[in-house]
């Protein structure tokens, strides 16, 4: 992957792409005062150097059904690397779990779980997750409302830094 040192064109790039991943080569240009074509340039060496993952929609769960979002600490008993591997890729294939951390401290990884409703959420864990291998312990935290989202990471305007 080619190392891209970012200047502050880039980082505007990455801001707006970041609030607003469909927005025009040609709107984005005008925002961080280029012209189309080195934006566009910019923006793809971006992408290959790994700057920017992807695109993606923020789709609303609740409007497809999936009301219960639960995040759930679970322990395992081993802690070989090549356990910690399995679990992580049999977490890969359940498509309810949308967001998977390995931890330190007192449980090894944290997901995030989507379902429809609270007997689908049962379901899944006692027929999947307390009955996969290794592991040892959940502790789960339905949420009642999501309070904030915001994508990616704090990528300040140069005004808001002085």
């Amino acid at each position: 992957m080619k190392h891209v040192k970012l200047d502050s064109i880039d980082l505007m790039i990455l801001r707006e792409m970041q609030d607003n991943g469909r927005v025009s080569n040609v709107t984005l240009a005008k925002k961080v005062g280029l012209s189309a074509p080195p934006c566009l340039r910019r923006m793809h060496a971006l992408e290959k150097a790994g700057y920017i993952r992807g695109y993606h929609a923020d789709v609303a769960p609740d409007k497809l059904g999936f009301g219960l979002t639960v995040f759930i600490h679970v322990g395992l008993g081993n802690h070989a690397e090549s356990d910690l591997m399995h679990f992580a890729k049999l977490v890969d294939g359940w498509p309810q779990v949308r967001a998977s951390y390995m931890l330190t401290g007192d449980s090894d990884f944290l997901l995030k779980v989507v379902s429809e409703d609270w007997e689908a959420f049962q379901k899944f864990l006692t027929t999947q997750l307390t009955a996969a291998t290794n592991v040892t312990h959940v502790k789960s935290f339905p949420a009642m409302r999501r309070t904030k989202y915001a994508a990616g990471v704090p990528l300040e305007k140069e005004e808001e830094k002085e």
